[in-house]
């Protein structure tokens, strides 16, 4: 990943916004999934702003070693109002509408100047993020998982909006795809790009080169 070759400061600035990233990610799936009548999230209290309720650790530990993290959220769609695939769609939709708002949010201080571009700096032989990179980076990891969770594949939002959206008799044969998310996305990861098929930079690249430019400047 872009944010393992800055340094110990910019490894401590990407812990840092990527906690916030998965958590508010997953806060936002629970909150819209209990205004939507699913008490599950709120059963399991996820319905708080502490960051580390809605954390997995295998899944962040994954995240650090790796570069490949999750988190989730426990949602029973049976229990939305409405149209049970509308509703899930919607909740799905809220964890990447979070990243946006998140990497907007970050990237406000860098629009304005109030970060600006520096190196971290040392408390004795331990580097610290400057407020630049650590909004930086804020906006990079909360794009990045914006792009990445809209793709349309199992077990990712993108695969239940699209669900949402479909006619019921093509859902209806997709759904169960499900049974397969993870072989489907690490298929997707890590095994495609070795014969050219990079489909996570299909969907990476154009958010990055498009929206992050509109965001910083």
């Amino acid at each position: 990943m872009l944010f393992f070759d800055l340094g110990i400061a910019g490894f401590i600035a990407f812990l840092i916004t990527a906690t916030l990233a998965f958590a508010y990610h997953e806060f936002a799936h629970a909150i819209i999934a209990d205004r939507l009548g699913d008490y599950t999230p709120r059963s399991y209290g996820r319905i708080t702003l502490n960051p580390f309720v809605h954390l997995d650790l295998f899944g962040m530990l994954m995240l650090i070693l790796a570069g490949f993290g999750w988190a989730t959220t426990p949602v029973n769609p049976n229990n939305l109002r409405g149209n049970p695939r509308t509703s899930y769609a919607i909740v799905a939709l809220a964890g990447p509408v979070a990243n946006l708002i998140m990497a907007i949010i970050f990237a406000i201080p860098i629009r304005l100047g109030l970060a600006a571009p520096s190196p971290g700096f040392g408390i004795g032989s331990f580097e610290l993020p400057s407020f630049f990179q650590f909004c930086l980076i804020g906006v990079q990891i909360n794009l990045l998982l914006f792009a990445f969770n809209l793709m349309p594949i199992p077990p990712l939002d993108g695969f239940t909006i699209l669900m949402g959206i479909l006619p019921p008799e093509m859902a209806y044969r997709l759904t169960p795809l499900r049974q397969y998310g993870t072989i489907i996305l690490l298929v997707v990861i890590f095994l495609l790009p070795h014969i050219g098929l990079d489909v996570l930079g299909w969907f990476v690249r154009p958010v990055f080169n498009v929206v992050l430019p509109v965001l910083v400047g």
